[in-house]
């Protein structure tokens, strides 16, 4: 029997994002999000929610471009840290001992620690209530060397990702369970 919970933000699993940008001295940035995701594959694009009262928010809005930084469990202090703090009154990048890496793409930082990292400029804006969307069309995505296979593709257990969890606790993935796009065609009729 499942018990209703009303209106929520219960999904799992969430990211642990860290959104770099540069606020309006040139100071580079970062804040945790877990309030986002990939919207869309082409053009390829990745959304994260911000409150409008978030230093981010200003920086964003000012440059029309952010990165996403995804950081692997070794790196949950620093992600908790990040949202933590505001930007406003803390170098995030200095207190965390992260090492900001401008962008050739886009005017924003990202994470030098971080495996991968979606550079992005902003593709649209949708106000949502206590947030505003932000879609970021991915203009490229870096990938550590180290968690590539041979033909390049990025190895989910390699990366090692921080995932955030509704009940306020961060987790990292499990074990593989099946491969997509092929034990569904078990239940295939006729095929």
């Amino acid at each position: 029997m499942k018990k209703s919970l009303g209106p929520n933000t219960f999904a799992l699993p969430l990211p642990a994002f860290l959104v770099g940008s540069y606020d309006e001295n040139g100071n580079p940035n970062l804040m945790t999000a877990a309030w986002g995701g990939i919207l869309s594959s082409e053009p390829a694009t990745v959304g994260v929610s911000i409150r409008p009262t978030r230093w981010t928010f200003d920086g964003i809005t000012l440059n029309k471009s952010f990165t996403v930084n995804i950081p692997h469990v070794g790196l949950v202090t620093e992600v908790d840290f990040c949202g933590l703090v505001s930007g406003k009154q803390h170098d995030k990048f200095k207190e965390a001992s992260l090492t900001p890496v401008e962008s050739s793409l886009v005017k924003a930082p990202y994470v030098d620690e971080c495996l991968l990292v979606l550079e992005c400029k902003t593709h649209k804006t949708l106000e949502l209530g206590s947030h505003v969307l932000f879609v970021g069309q991915i203009l490229n995505v870096l990938a550590d060397e180290s968690i590539l296979d041979e033909s390049g593709v990025i190895q989910s257990l390699k990366a090692n990702p921080l995932v955030y969890g509704t009940d306020a606790a961060y987790f990292k993935l499990g074990a593989e369970v099946e491969k997509a796009f092929s034990c569904g065609k078990k239940l295939l009729r006729n095929s």
